[in-house]
């Protein structure tokens, strides 16, 4: 086991590396002049020469690289362009508490729920409430997240006038986005949960256990759904720091001012820091999520610790 802790942190190092590495290169290919771009005003010729000067851009790019990962070590991300005066780690600080409040929401519900459904199509297989659930994990795997939220708010806020439609204020701004988020989610567990239950009624062990006298509970509680659920438990860490990162459309479409809206705007205004910023942090939240997966997977099934 430790030498599998060894080799899954020593990869995790290495991906972190990998990813501030293209991050920073990949986003200095983009075309157009970050300085001008998020300017309000015009220029002039010297002042775009003092401030790019003062960003560190009219050093060569090679220079710029090391100063990039010396600030990264020590943890300083650097400050925004459009923003002045803003840095990005204060800009992660106010941000990310709102996004992973909306993904903890979303986890919340889409788990009970996807286990419950997939567990009752699976038990119901050929009846009418396995067909039901079928067909809403086909539809929740399929229709794009920005229809789902239109079509929350056009029946829930602009008709019913039950939720307010967008921005994020107090509880009741929170549920529509919350639901967008989650239904996504639920629909795929239901599906996969669904699958594995009826892969594993025709184990040998399960056979061995109905030969035994064990009762229909256990048979179904531990030998099916508790095997079921170990090949979902990677998917399950990865999807969790998903909706904690907060979800890109859905913060556009509800005006909320998450770490997923911030990206976006970074972006198209060419913010290097910013996009770097943001960009290490999430690869980093989810290497450090894949590891802690990845860790307690080795201790539920050793057959996939790495040994000799």
């Amino acid at each position: 086991m430790k030498k599998y802790f060894l080799k899954r942190l020593a990869i995790s190092i290495i991906t972190i590396w990998l990813i501030a590495t293209c991050s920073f290169f990949l986003v200095h290919a983009l075309p157009g002049n970050p300085i001008a771009v998020n300017s309000s005003k015009i220029l002039s010729m010297e002042t775009m020469e003092r401030m790019t000067a003062y960003y560190g851009l009219d050093k060569p790019l090679w220079q710029q690289y090391l100063t990039f990962m010396n600030n990264l070590i020590h943890g300083n991300l650097g400050y925004s362009y459009k923003y002045p005066g803003q840095t990005v780690n204060g800009m992660i600080k106010s941000t990310f508490p709102i996004s992973a409040q909306l993904g903890m929401q979303a986890y919340l519900i889409s788990i009970p729920l996807g286990f419950l459904f997939g567990i009752a199509a699976a038990r119901k297989r050929g009846k009418a409430i396995d067909y039901l659930l079928v067909g809403f994990s086909a539809l929740g795997v399929s229709v794009p997240v920005f229809i789902v939220a239109a079509l929350l708010q056009m029946v829930f806020a602009v008709q019913l006038k039950w939720l307010p439609v967008s921005l994020w204020r107090d509880f009741s701004y929170t549920i529509l986005p919350t639901l967008t988020l989650a239904l996504g989610s639920i629909a795929g567990r239901t599906r996969s949960m669904r699958t594995l239950m009826l892969e594993i009624i025709n184990e040998d062990y399960m056979k061995t256990a109905k030969a035994k006298g064990l009762s229909n509970f256990m048979i179904v509680w531990k030998h099916q759904i508790r095997n079921a659920m170990i090949p979902m438990i990677p998917m399950m860490g990865l999807e969790l720091v998903g909706m904690l990162m907060g979800s890109f459309v859905v913060e556009q479409i509800y005006a909320i001012p998450g770490i997923g809206s911030y990206f976006v705007t970074s972006i198209q205004s060419l913010d290097y820091t910013m996009v770097l910023g943001l960009t290490v942090f999430l690869g980093v939240f989810v290497v450090i999520a894949n590891f802690i997966v990845d860790i307690i997977y080795g201790f539920i099934d050793p057959r996939i610790r790495v040994t000799k």
